[in-house]
Order: structure tokens, then sequence, then C-alpha cells
């Protein structure tokens, strides 16, 4: 009778395995990111954007104004960052996984774990997902004050994962000017908001002037347009040949310290 009791005392447990599996996970990655001040997503639903070279060039601009910075290529089955940096295949045998540092900034990108570039990462979910638990879980990233994550365009595992299970500042959305775009856009900042995630502004890029892309963005999320790019071919130029654009460009690396100081 008093087993029974106590059973009936006992509150019941209505929580999924999963649910507490993915609780746990966030609770440890919380403790071995401690020493990372802060964390901002760079995001869109479409690739071709110029999301990566949002983040690339924020990450580089952070660096110059003394900060200490990570950059994260999140897009785990389409990485490019490594491109734009021109580092290659720069991954050491260390465990935890060790970054490769690029004038300042350490960098982690699943680019480093292939020898050829053109073959193709042919993951499903669960293995998109564990590998983005890798990059925090089982990564040294050390003592940072930003870290970039450069996230993998769409509405599905990648950056599902991130926000389940990182505690992020929030998201700088990219667009460009055209309607679709916004619209596209618009999901990636629809998708971080259900999920609790905030959007810190959106930045359009290969702007011709008024930003009506970022605006449209802006005026759907509440937010604010942190800036506009304009079309330069030194842009693409430069990152074909590996070389990083706020480093090379006064004017360039003056545009997006004006991003950052408006999220900083």
């Amino acid at each position: 009778m008093v087993d029974q009791n106590m059973q009936q005392q006992q509150p019941p447990s209505y929580a999924h395995p999963s649910i507490l599996q993915v609780l746990e996970q966030k609770k440890r990655i919380k403790g071995k990111m401690a020493a990372v001040r802060h964390r901002i997503g760079v995001y869109s639903a479409k690739g071709g954007v110029g999301k990566s070279t949002v983040a690339v060039n924020m990450a580089f601009a952070l660096r110059s104004m003394g900060f200490r910075v990570g950059l994260l290529d999140a897009d785990i089955d389409c990485p490019n960052i490594t491109m734009f940096l021109g580092i290659g295949r720069k991954f050491s045998d260390e465990y935890p996984l060790a970054p490769f540092e690029k004038d300042g900034v350490k960098v982690l990108s699943t680019a480093m774990f292939v020898d050829d570039d053109r073959k193709p990462i042919i993951w499903r979910g669960p293995m998109i997902g564990k590998m983005i638990r890798e990059f925090f879980d089982n990564s040294n990233w050390g003592e940072l004050d930003y870290l970039i994550i450069d996230l993998s365009p769409g509405t599905s595992d990648a950056p599902l994962s991130l926000i389940q299970l990182l505690d992020l500042d929030g998201f700088v959305l990219v667009t460009t000017p055209q309607h679709i775009a916004a619209m596209n856009t618009i999901r990636s900042g629809m998708m971080a908001k259900r999920l609790g995630a905030a959007v810190l502004g959106v930045v359009e890029t290969m702007s011709e002037g008024d930003p009506k892309g970022a605006k449209e963005v802006a005026k759907a999320m509440e937010c604010e347009v942190l800036g506009s790019i304009r079309y330069d071919r030194k842009f693409s130029e430069l990152s074909d040949m590996g070389r990083i654009p706020v480093n090379e460009d006064a004017g360039i690396k003056e545009e997006f310290i004006r991003i950052i100081k408006k999220i900083t």
C-alpha cells in the first residue's frame, strides 16, 4: 500500500527522450562555449545572395577592430568559406577539433575534412545535425568576443539544429534587391523568430543604391536595415583569388564597420 501511494505521488514524465537528449546536449554545449561572448548567425533561405560574403567580411572587419573572432562555416554539405579565404584543406588530426587561424580569425568548415573541393558531401539530416554538434561540443574555439556563423540556406536541418543547440545573440539576414530574394529572406527570418531567435537586422548585397530588398525584409521582420553593399566586381575577383575584400579595399572595409557598429 505504501509503495502504491508513493507511485501516485510521483509526477509523471511527459517529455519524449529525444527532447531530453536535446536539452542535455544544449546544456553541455553551453558550458563548452562559455568563453565565446557573442554568437551571430548570417542567414538567408536562398543561396547565391552573398551570405558567405557578408559572413567572411563581417568576421575580418571585427578582427580589424581588435576583437577576438571565430568564423564557422555551418553550410555543412556545400561549404565554401575556405575558398573565400584561400586556405584549402587545413584540418589537423587533433581532437577536439582545432580551428585553423587565418589573419587572426579562427576558422572551421567541413571543407577542411575533404581532399577535393569538387567532391560532394552527401549526408542525410542526422549526419548534418551531428556535424553541427561537433563544431560546438568537440571543438576548441578558446576565448572569443564574436563567433560569426555562416549558415546553410533554407529552413531545415542545419539552421534548425543550430538554433536548438546554441544560444545565439541573433541573426543577420542577407538579401539582394529582387522581390523574390526578399521574400525568401523573410522566410528565414520567420523561422528564426518562430524558434525564439532574434533578428538583428538585414544587409542588402549587390545593391543598386536604394536598398529596396532590405527595406522589404526589414518592414516584414520589424528590424533595421544594417547596410547595403553595392555591386562591385572587386568582391568576386578578390574572393576568387582567396583574398578578403575588407583587408584589401578601404571603402568596403568602411561599409562593413558601419554595419558592425549597428549590431555591437
